[in-house]
Formats: structure tokens, sequence, C-alpha cells
């Protein structure tokens, strides 16, 4: 009866953590990874045309001219015979919205994604932050107390840039901006991208002109019905749900472009991103950058968010970042600091699926095993299998190390969340789901 008792209240907490998130959330992660998967299938396709002995003509370089991804001043053309650097990089990813018809696609815009991703081509290995677009700072330049999504919108990359820099200490190398318009347009190019729909989803609002209509089991999805998957809400989970999707989506989508019929779709994709993508990169960076993202499998990436509260001041809404966990994200993401781990024993958890129970007790008998206490707890509604680091000494190491011994739970996606969302009374749990 304890036992039974102990789940009941893991559940409770489980159920209470999801209905705060679903209730007050900012939308702090809203289409993070739907401008990663655009911003990575141009990045992919730049390096599929050199592969294949495809290049950009000469004429196709100004000395003014970078308004496209594609197009670069003769400094950018002369940075081709360069080297690739070897130092780790932070890359800046930034998703605008539109401004409306007629606008400019670039000026005056809000970035309501932003990224930074930590790069290191000599480990091969890619540790990522979002920061929640309603995080409450200050902005440089007189620019007073802002939500950071308004930085682009009041002073381009620049104002961003120095945010981060004079917020955070974190020194952007290089950027990248998507417009929102990508995503749809880039997936119809493809075809399609089949991904696995974990359950009915319909919903329609025509106030926001978004239509969503998707039967449960493997699909084709076109572009609009990407952007409606991607953008579906009414589960339950609000924007949690919404972020596992997008990055189950970017999973399907990298799956896709390995294969050899991609190249077909390789000059429609192109223009597209030329359109919609803009960035300080040469065609060079982007190329060797996208090389190493083709080798990198999920043992060498990591995935964060900077963590807070939600916070109402009369009509507006604010992300309230916690400073001491939101500094151990950035050291740890950012820095690579390495966290003092010796006679640190861990406690593992376990969520299920009903339907994955006999592969939880497996689990749960290998790493008593190993010499780990184990927590447990059945959910009904679990899709997509994952691995989750609730401390900070849950080191991706350790995690390829428990994979060795552990085959069980290879290839499930880390992500680091010290809020403890998915947590079990653990240190790092294991998600196991149907799909």
């Amino acid at each position: 009866m304890k036992v039974i008792d102990n789940q009941q209240e893991e559940y409770k907490i489980f159920l209470r953590n999801i209905r705060a998130e679903r209730k007050k959330s900012s939308n702090l992660m809203n289409f993070i990874f739907t401008f990663v998967i655009a911003v990575l299938c141009a990045i992919i396709a730049c390096v599929i045309l050199v592969e294949n002995n495809f290049f950009i003509s000469s004429n196709s370089y100004s000395d003014e001219d970078t308004s496209g991804i594609f197009k670069f001043t003769r400094k950018q053309r002369n940075a081709l015979e360069v080297p690739f650097t070897p130092r780790r990089q932070n890359i800046l990813l930034l998703g605008v919205d539109s401004n409306g018809d007629d606008t400019d696609r670039w000026e005056g815009t809000r970035s309501d994604t932003i990224m930074i991703f930590n790069i290191d081509p000599k480990t091969h290995s890619i540790k990522a932050i979002s920061i929640p677009r309603d995080s409450k700072v200050y902005l440089p330049e007189n620019k007073g107390v802002q939500k950071i999504n308004s930085a682009h919108a009041l002073g381009g990359v620049g104002l961003v840039k120095k945010t981060l820099k004079e917020t955070f200490g974190i020194k952007i190398d290089k950027y990248i901006i998507v417009h929102d318009e990508a995503i749809e347009k880039i997936v119809d190019a493809l075809g399609g991208v089949p991904v696995y729909v974990e359950k009915r989803m319909y919903y329609h609002d025509y106030a926001g002109h978004l239509h969503i209509d998707l039967e449960k089991g493997n699909n084709l999805l076109n572009g609009k019905q990407a952007v409606g998957y991607l953008r579906y809400r009414k589960d339950g989970l609000g924007d949690i749900g919404r972020t596992q999707r997008q990055q189950w989506f970017m999973k399907s989508l990298f799956e896709m472009l390995h294969s050899p019929q991609i190249i077909t779709k390789v000059p429609e994709v192109l223009n597209i991103a030329n359109k919609y993508i803009k960035t300080d990169m040469s065609f060079y960076e982007l190329s060797q950058y996208a090389a190493m993202a083709r080798n990198i499998d999920n043992s060498k990436i990591e995935i964060a968010t900077l963590p807070g509260a939600p916070n109402q001041k009369g009509y507006i809404s604010y992300w309230i970042l916690d400073p001491v966990k939101t500094q151990e994200v950035i050291n740890r993401m950012i820095y690579r600091d390495k966290p003092n781990v010796e006679d640190v024993k861990f406690k593992g958890g376990i969520m299920y699926s009903p339907k994955r129970e006999a592969d939880a007790e497996v689990i749960k008998e290998k790493l008593n095993d190993l010499g780990f206490e184990v927590n447990m707890l059945k959910i009904t509604n679990l899709s997509h299998s994952r691995f989750v680091a609730n401390k900070n000494t849950v080191t991706l190491e350790f995690y390829n190390s428990l994979q060795r011994r552990l085959p069980e739970i290879r290839n499930n996606q880390f992500i680091y969340d010290p809020t403890e969302n998915f947590s079990v009374g653990s240190d790092f749990t294991i998600v196991l789901a149907e799909q």
C-alpha cells in the first residue's frame, strides 16, 4: 500500500507541474524548433550542393548586397579559402514574426524564438539554450525594461547581441535569422515530411487562421499540416506538448534529409532559404557546420531552457528568470563547466506508458543491478521516449556511459531540465513512451 500511495503522490506532483505550466506559461518555447528545422534544412541543403559539385557562380557575389543567405561580400567570399576554426562558437538563432503585408521582412520584427547554439567542432557536440521570449530584461542603449523579444524590433540583431552580452555574459560569434513563413514553404518544397502523430488532433481557430485535422498514426504532412502539428496545444500539456512535437518533427525531417531523393529538391529549398533566412555566416562556414551536423548523433546534443517563473504586471506577462538556476544553465551549456560528481549517488526515475510496463520493469531491474535506487510512475499519455537530467550533476557523459551499460535507452534525446517537470523524485528520468 505504501508503494501505491507514493506513486499516487508522485502522479499528483507531475500533474500539478504540467497544469501550472499550461496555465501560466508565457509561450516560452513557441516555435523554437520550428525555426531550427528551417535553418538546418537550408544548411544541410548547402552541404548537399557542395558534395555534389554544385556551387554558386562568381556573379552571385557583390560588394554590398547581403540581404539573402547566398549573397556575400567579397570579404565573405574570401572566407571560403580560410580553414574552418576548431574553437567553440556561439551561434544565435532568431525566429522573427511578420509586421503584415507589404512590410520589410526584417525591420521592426520581434524575435519570438531566441536560441543559442554552443558548437564545438573538436568534439562534434552541440549544446542549445532556449531563452523564453517574455524574459524580463533591461535593454541596452536606454531602451529600458522590456521583454527580450523586443530587442530585435527596437535595435535589430545588434541590440539582441548586446543584450545577451550585458545580461548573461554570452558573446555571440555568428547569427542566423529565420522568418516565420519558412517552415511551411520548405516542407511543401520537400514534398511533405513523414511524422507519427501521437493522437487525434482537431482544432479550428478562424480568427488566427489555424486549422488542424490530423489522424493518429503515421502521416505524410504537407506544409500547412506540419505547421498545425507544430502549433497544436489542446492536449492538456500546452507549450510543453507543443515543444516536444517540434523536437520529434525535427528528428523526422533529419531522417528524410539523409535520403538520396532529397537532391532533386535542393534548388527550390535554396530559393526559399535565400528569401526567408538571413545570416552573417559565409557559405563556407554554413557548409562546414552542415557537414558536422550530419555526423552528430543524439549522444552529442544537449538542450535546455533558461528557468524561471511567470509573472503578471497589469496587462503584461513576463517570464522572471531564476538568477541562480539561469547562471547554472549558462555555465553548463555555454562555458561547459564540469560539476564535481565524485561520490555522488544518483537516484533514477522511470515514467512509462501502460504498454511499456514490461520494458520499464526490465530497465528498473538493470538499474538496480547497477546500484541505482529507482522510482517508477505510470502515465497514460506519454509520447516519444527521452532521457531527462533533473540535476546539474547528471551530465551528457554520464548518460553516454549509462547507454553503454543499458542499451535499452540508446538514441533517446537528452534534455537538461532543472525545473524537474519530468521527475519522479529522481536525479534523472527515463521516459518510455509507445512511440
